[in-house]
């Protein structure tokens, strides 16, 4: 539940009311996400789950702000962001958001530790601080030796713990991960999993993972199923 202006009367993080999105093809229209309405809280590990094409991209890109909705709004800590100009959505996203991607999104010319260090450069803190927090953050998904190394230099599974140190670093509130384990094999899938939900919960943070894969959903505390663009399930999983 969001008040007037923007601040917060519940522990609501996420929220999209009526979301819609139809994409235009020549004569066709195509609906994307048909009036979602939904709600995740803070501290929620969450997974959206759905096969391609069911529209689960799509919401994590509303909900990232890097897609506009056709009707409805999408709310971030009581923030409308459908509203947004993009320096404005630039600036809520520094405050807010944190990204976990399929394909590492590393830059290749830096570091571990000056990947990492990047969404806190953004925020403006100052080169040692940042630095420190970075090389705190390698070492805690126990990539501490791996700091100087450029992506290159790294297998699959230690770049995607640094795209997990670099989502973590500046402690979001809430974490987008789009299919993180979708390029990784079953035994580091496994590892970067627990990575993930542990980091999460630590620190009581939100976390969304779209993934087609039910096996990974199982890790979340809570599923939502879409399929043709509606929500179609929405379950609680008991999770040990």
């Amino acid at each position: 539940m969001v008040k007037e202006g923007g601040s917060i009367k519940s522990d609501v993080l996420v929220e999209a009311r009526g979301l819609s999105k139809i994409y235009k093809m020549a004569s066709e229209k195509v609906v994307a996400l048909n009036k979602i309405n939904l709600k995740i809280l803070k501290g929620e590990i969450c997974c959206i789950l759905g096969a391609s094409g069911s529209g689960k991209s799509t919401l994590l890109n509303m909900i990232a702000g890097l897609e506009k909705p056709s009707r409805g709004s999408v709310y971030i800590a009581g923030h409308n962001i459908s509203k947004m100009s993009e320096k404005k959505l630039a600036i809520l996203r520094q405050k807010y958001l944190g990204f976990v991607f399929q394909a590492y999104n590393l830059l290749p010319s830096l570091t571990a530790q000056e990947n990492v260090a990047l969404p806190l450069m953004f925020k403006g803190v100052s080169r040692r601080k940042r630095d420190k927090a970075a090389a705190v953050m390698l070492k805690s998904v126990g990539l501490g030796d791996r700091a100087k190394h450029k992506p290159k230099e790294m297998s699959g599974g230690q770049q995607q713990r640094t795209g997990i140190a670099r989502a973590f670093v500046a402690r979001p509130a809430v974490v987008l991960a789009d299919e993180p384990t979708g390029n990784l094999d079953s035994k580091t899938t496994t590892e970067v999993m627990e990575l993930i939900l542990g980091i999460a919960r630590k620190h009581n943070q939100t976390l969304i993972i779209v993934t087609h894969d039910r096996t990974i959903a199982d890790y979340t505390d809570r599923i939502i199923t879409l399929g043709d663009g509606s929500v179609i399930g929405d379950e609680r999983n008991n999770v040990e």
